[in-house]
């Protein structure tokens, strides 16, 4: 007698071996996904005139170009970080970070401040833990020049700012003064760095002391168009005024001054430009106010700390009167923009780079190119792509 076989089998057999085969897919599917979501991809943005019909292409890298890879707002929690915070939020913030390195090799690294989450609430034990969370994020970093800037976040508002504490946080990171601010220069350009915080607190001490870093870099840079001695009298003389903010005569012409790096942004009389999916749009109007319509951006989901929040029109002032900046830049709004003031002078917004405020963290690479026509450009990275556009 003949027995003949189920035909419904060999389907068994098929479900059996598809089953085998899930873990590795799973396993297969998130190794892909880890790597996808860690790597950064290019796309092209609009110039900074914000036309979309007319684009910038890319030009190859020098050796004597300086590329520059700017941060902000990362939010490090350090010892009270959660299970989340830890094993997913650093895990992949680390892997971004060694991944830009290996691709786009930067010169050196600048952290536009709020490096804290609740720096200004911590105790000095937990602050190192949050120092210790960021050696730990940089890696690779930490083998090229590096400036870190403080924040609102990092030192507290103004009610609780003080020179005590600014002082203890600035000794932690490189080339800070006890105000908190620093000047450097690499590649013969040269950088000034502001604790801008103390520039919004009225009659706070380390707002005069902010003031004198601003008045002596603004003699520095003048020496080389006056004289020395012309130069140390003026500021003889300037030291000798109230302390309101002083103004004096400054020779020098709008842009011929250093790269400013800020945390706050400066006053901004017109309107600030966003980028968002494959346009501009405008987020902060002419009063300094965010609209309901920037809200689901993350504009309005950080209280106390308010992100329409700017360096005061005086002070923006005397700060151009002062310094002239080449360029500038700054942070603490959370998202990527571009706006020019009155003089022509460019400020560009470095994002997030932390979940906690967007989906989609990001970062800026300023390469300053010689001997070209558009002399700055500017990329805008994202997990997992990267934008790119070009200052002149």
């Amino acid at each position: 007698m003949r027995i003949e076989k189920p035909k419904h089998q060999p389907k068994k057999m098929v479900a059996v071996n598809w089953r085998s085969l899930m873990p590795v897919l799973i396993i297969s599917s998130f190794i892909i996904y880890e790597e996808w979501v860690s790597f950064p991809s290019c796309k092209l943005l609009p110039n900074t005139a914000y036309n979309p019909d007319k684009h910038v292409g890319n030009e190859d890298d020098s050796p004597e170009d300086l590329k520059v890879m700017m941060v902000a707002n990362l939010h490090l929690l350090g010892s009270e970080a959660g299970f989340v915070n830890l094993y997913f939020r650093d895990y992949y913030m680390s892997k971004f970070f060694k991944k830009s390195f290996q691709s786009l090799n930067p010169d050196m690294l600048l952290v536009l401040g709020d490096v804290s989450a609740k720096g200004s609430e911590l105790s000095r034990t937990k602050w190192l833990s949050v120092l210790h969370q960021f050696d730990s994020l940089l890696g690779p970093f930490l083998d090229i020049p590096l400036h870190v800037i403080l924040g609102d976040r990092d030192v507290g508002e103004c009610n609780g700012l003080r020179a005590s504490s600014v002082n203890w946080i600035a000794r932690n990171f490189p080339g800070l003064d006890s105000s908190g601010c620093g000047a450097f220069e690499i590649s013969n350009i040269s950088f000034v760095s502001l604790n801008d915080v103390a520039l919004l607190c009225g009659d706070n001490k380390l707002r005069f002391d902010v003031e004198k870093v601003i008045e002596r870099e603004s003699v520095d840079l003048q020496m080389e168009i006056k004289g020395i001695d012309e130069a140390k009298n003026d500021f003889v003389m300037l030291s000798e005024l109230s302390n309101d903010f002083r103004w004096r005569v400054n020779a020098m012409k709008s842009g011929s001054g250093p790269v400013l790096l800020l945390h706050f942004p400066l006053y901004q009389s017109g309107k600030t430009h966003l980028w968002e999916g494959s346009t501009f749009k405008s987020i902060i109007d002419s009063s300094g106010n965010v609209p309901a319509s920037a809200e689901s951006k993350g504009f309005s989901k950080t209280d106390p700390y308010d992100l329409s929040q700017t360096v005061p029109a005086n002070a923006t002032e005397y700060i151009f009167h002062a310094l002239k900046p080449r360029i500038i830049f700054s942070a603490h709004t959370h998202e990527f923009s571009v706006y020019t003031h009155p003089d022509g002078t460019q400020e560009v917004t470095i994002p997030a780079m932390t979940w906690e405020v967007r989906d989609d963290p990001g970062f800026i690479v300023a390469t300053f190119q010689r001997n070209k026509s558009i002399p700055i450009a500017i990329s805008y990275l994202v997990m997992p792509g990267l934008l790119a556009t070009q200052i002149s």
